[in-house]
């Protein structure tokens, strides 16, 4: 079983309430459990910020799928709770980014690790510190060693 970070979000229809459902969702998924979870905490939007606040969480699980296996067990959590992928950075019913698996770095057309964002975001960084401080210590690691 590999270890692996998701970070969630959610900021337009009940986003507390669909950030319960993901979890629940991701939980009973036969190849995920939920090890450890954040608190859920209010954001401002990044990248595009006219739009409501968000509320955001981040997990660890143990899953036996593969980085891009999970990567489509996400998305279609995502797609079965009404996720609309209209506008880059817009409102989300439910976000569930793959933030890191493991310690690897992987980079296809469909999936980078870890996420090339993570460490800029502190709606990423403070969940995932709350829960594995390690975690982030390494994306930013990454972060400085990709920029040098």
């Amino acid at each position: 079983m590999a270890r692996a970070w998701l970070a969630l979000g959610a900021n337009i229809g009940r986003p507390r309430a669909q950030l319960k459902e993901a979890l629940r969702r991701l939980d009973a998924h036969p190849d995920i459990h939920i090890i450890k979870k954040s608190t859920i905490i209010e954001t401002d939007p990044w990248g595009k910020t006219d739009q409501n606040p968000f509320l955001n969480m981040a997990i660890e699980i143990e899953t036996s799928l593969g980085p891009e296996g999970l990567l489509d067990a996400g998305l279609m959590i995502e797609e079965a709770m009404g996720r609309k992928r209209d506008e880059k950075w817009g409102p989300r019913l439910i976000d569930i980014d793959v933030i890191a698996y493991g310690r690897k770095v992987i980079q296809t057309e469909r999936l980078s690790i870890p996420h090339p964002y993570a460490h800029e975001r502190s709606f990423v960084t403070d969940p995932l510190e709350e829960i594995e401080p390690a975690i982030v210590e390494w994306l930013r690691e990454h972060a400085a060693k990709s920029q040098s």
